[in-house]
């Protein structure tokens, strides 16, 4: 009798072990095609993004010398680029990575599923913070770069900001304030993302490289 209850016992952990093997394969395949399908997503609207900001870059003219005094003492405007009924602000680059990325003006959930989403701020503020999910495909890769490494933001009007980074750190998923200024609050640009299970958030800081404006 004893016999038989601890051999139902170890069947019962058999199959409970068995269904979440299932289960943690099946999450495992999930996420892979998550990756790839917010990957092939990205890599859409890149092209039509940067055809966009060509036009955009073409059709821009210098203004007249009589209105170049007023308009300067205007605060910049950023432009927005609509493509499938969401609205971009530019895109980012990270040599080092072999990333190009859409940068959606605003995030959501469903919009990280699409592309990396401003947090934060803006380039012309110089305090533009960027989110992305840790896919491979978007931020995944975020912990394997180092400080010195450039990054480069194209807006909506083709200007370039090239911008070097000083620090990487991980914090703690909670700490929102820590995630916004880091050790310093002068940072001209933030991204980060979330560690696997969301616990914590990788966070890289840079400031723009001035001289190159």
């Amino acid at each position: 009798m004893k016999e038989k209850i601890n051999n139902k016992i170890s069947n019962f952990f058999i199959i409970i072990g068995t269904m979440l093997l299932f289960v943690a394969l099946f999450l495992i395949v999930f996420n892979i095609h998550q990756d790839n399908e917010s990957g092939e997503s990205a890599n859409l609207v890149m092209g039509e993004l940067k055809e966009n900001i060509k036009e955009m870059s073409e059709n821009y003219t210098v203004p007249l010398e009589e209105e170049t005094e007023t308009q300067n003492e205007e605060i910049p405007v950023e432009t927005l680029i609509e493509i499938d009924g969401n609205t971009y602000i530019g895109f980012i680059s990270i040599p080092e990575l072999s990333l190009e990325l859409p940068v959606m003006s605003e995030w959501n959930y469903d919009n990280l599923k699409i592309s990396p989403c401003r947090y934060k701020g803006t380039a012309f503020d110089g305090n533009l913070i960027i989110a992305a999910h840790n896919y491979q495909t978007h931020f995944g890769r975020l912990k394997e770069i180092y400080n010195g490494l450039k990054i480069y933001f194209t807006d909506g009007d083709g200007k370039v900001r090239e911008y070097e980074i000083q620090q990487v750190e991980t914090i703690d998923g909670q700490d929102i304030e820590a995630m916004e200024l880091g050790s310093d609050d002068t940072w001209d640009l933030t991204l980060f993302t979330c560690t696997v299970g969301g616990a914590s958030r990788v966070t890289v800081r840079a400031v723009e490289v001035k001289n190159n404006k």
